[in-house]
């Protein structure tokens, strides 16, 4: 593999970054505080191709591949974790039915997902049922031509708007894995409601709620795929997103070394500046290495998935583990260089530090990442 980006993937890369730095950092830290979720700002970036990235040209999609995406998501991370992890998400639900829809499925919904006039959010999480998503019980019933969904999915992120997509994950069938079913639920239909925006660690940029289906009363035709394949259309998904949110990783650890060697360049402690200890050097020296380590690996788990890899899932587990555990690592080492300034929210280390933090959690917990890969290794 060519590790030397081509002209048009430093462009993509460079206007993702340009974006980053005058539409989204200076409004991040207010964001968090606010709790704000910046519609307009997301709208923006789709207009550049950011809200469908690998989806067909055909729908209003760019058309690029995963490691174009991993250069993109970075990019944008470098000014709010928070925001490009959901863009991410918003590209997983897109993706999901451009890959698995039907042609009008496709020209239906896309168009409006990746203009992001209208948001979408992944449902497959249930008070239940995380890890062991197989488990969930969100029903599907079928009623004619309409399933009747009843059940709850927790954790959802930029669930509330009314006028969005959900793609849930339903039980049509039996107990497992093979009894789940794709369907996108509209915002709006009834019997369709939400619980408050969970108060959290970090992430406040972006709304998550719990998704609440009473009765609700979806037409068949929304189901994506046939009975019974929608566990495997949910895997298939995460992992892309595993790369996505791997690569926001990143992107926020390398702004917050960005802001450690800017700051030990000014802070000086017993008549030297930080940066001339040496052992100072050498942790900022480590700290470079393990991202571009992190890097490299997910570069090399993008092309695998961008060429159909049989291994692809494995990698994009390893990347997923390695990338999210050393993205947080590098962002707390920073904090610690920064002493206590980088405890206080003026300094902005510290949000990358809380932004971050959930990232080891969610598309898959990194201790399920090592579950996929032992099973690899162990044949069970």
């Amino acid at each position: 593999m060519n590790f030397d980006l081509t002209e048009d993937r430093i462009a993509i890369r460079d206007m993702a970054r340009a974006f980053a730095a005058e539409k989204i950092a200076p409004h991040a830290a207010e964001w968090d505080e606010k709790k704000h979720f910046p519609i307009p700002t997301l709208r923006e970036a789709a207009s550049l191709g950011f809200g469908g990235v690998y989806i067909g040209e055909d729908v209003g999609g760019s058309g690029l591949g995963r490691l174009d995406a991993a250069l993109i998501f970075e990019a944008l991370a470098t000014a709010c974790p928070t925001v490009a992890a959901y863009i991410s998400i918003h590209n997983m639900c897109a993706w999901m039915i451009d890959a698995y829809g039907s042609r009008e499925q496709r020209h239906t919904w896309l168009p409006q997902l990746t203009s992001m006039e209208k948001l979408a959010s992944y449902c497959l999480t249930e008070p239940g049922a995380g890890s062991d998503a197989a488990a969930l019980r969100t029903r599907a019933e079928r009623d004619g031509d309409h399933y009747v969904i009843t059940g709850q999915k927790q954790f959802i992120s930029g669930a509330g708007n009314p006028h969005d997509f959900y793609v849930v994950m339903a039980r049509t069938g039996e107990d497992g894995a093979r009894g789940v079913s794709t369907i996108v639920v509209p915002g709006g239909t009834p019997g369709l409601s939400f619980g408050a925006n969970e108060k959290k660690m970090g992430w406040n940029a972006q709304p998550t709620r719990a998704v609440m289906f009473d009765k609700c009363r979806v037409p068949v035709a929304n189901r994506i795929g046939p009975e019974g394949i929608g566990f495997k259309i949910a895997m298939a998904g995460l992992d892309g997103g595993r790369l996505n949110i791997a690569a926001c990783s990143l992107g926020g650890a390398q702004a917050a070394l960005d802001k450690a060697v800017a700051y030990m360049d000014e802070r000086k402690a017993f008549g030297k500046k930080l940066n001339e200890f040496q052992a100072l050097q050498f942790k900022l020296a480590d700290m470079a290495i393990e991202l571009e380590a992190a890097r490299t690996f997910l570069w090399r788990a993008a092309a695998a998935l961008d060429a159909k890899s049989p291994d692809a899932t494995r990698l994009c587990a390893m990347a997923k583990r390695f990338a999210t555990d050393t993205g947080f690592d590098v962002a707390n080492s920073a904090l610690q260089l920064h002493g206590g300034y980088g405890y206080l929210s003026d300094y902005g280390v510290e949000k990358i530090v809380r932004d971050l933090r959930v990232h080891q959690i969610l598309e898959g917990t990194n201790e399920i990442m090592r579950v996929i890969v032992a099973r690899g290794l162990v044949g069970r």
